[in-house]
């Protein structure tokens, strides 16, 4: 996978923000750090990337967003996933293991 979410299928963005924020409430750049975090800097998402996954998740009630203070006391959006994000989460995580371990089946087939 490449550094940028340009590399990755809009459906595997929208996963990892939710895997993230089912932790809890998180402003953007929160997010998309520990995704970096997680990745060890593997899959880096640019604010573009970041901001339209966030907006998709809210348009289908996946996350909900209110105002709040950054840890810096700074004005910030943040999200929590709502009830029906986390199961399009689990689903989501179904499919994509499922279709992790074909392409592992393909690939380690010599």
């Amino acid at each position: 996978m490449g550094r940028k979410s340009g590399a990755l299928l809009q459906g595997t963005v929208d996963m990892l923000v939710l895997k993230t924020l089912q932790e809890g409430p998180m402003h953007g750049y929160g997010v998309s750090e520990a995704i970096g975090e997680r990745t060890d800097g593997v899959v880096g998402l640019d604010d573009a990337a970041l901001y339209q996954a966030l907006h998709r998740l809210a348009a289908k009630g996946y996350v909900e967003s209110e105002w709040g203070l950054s840890e810096n006391n700074r004005r910030a959006k943040f999200y929590r996933l709502t009830l029906k994000g986390s199961r399009q989460l689990d689903t989501a995580t179904d499919e994509w293991r499922r279709y992790a371990d074909a392409v592992l089946k393909v690939l380690d087939n010599q």
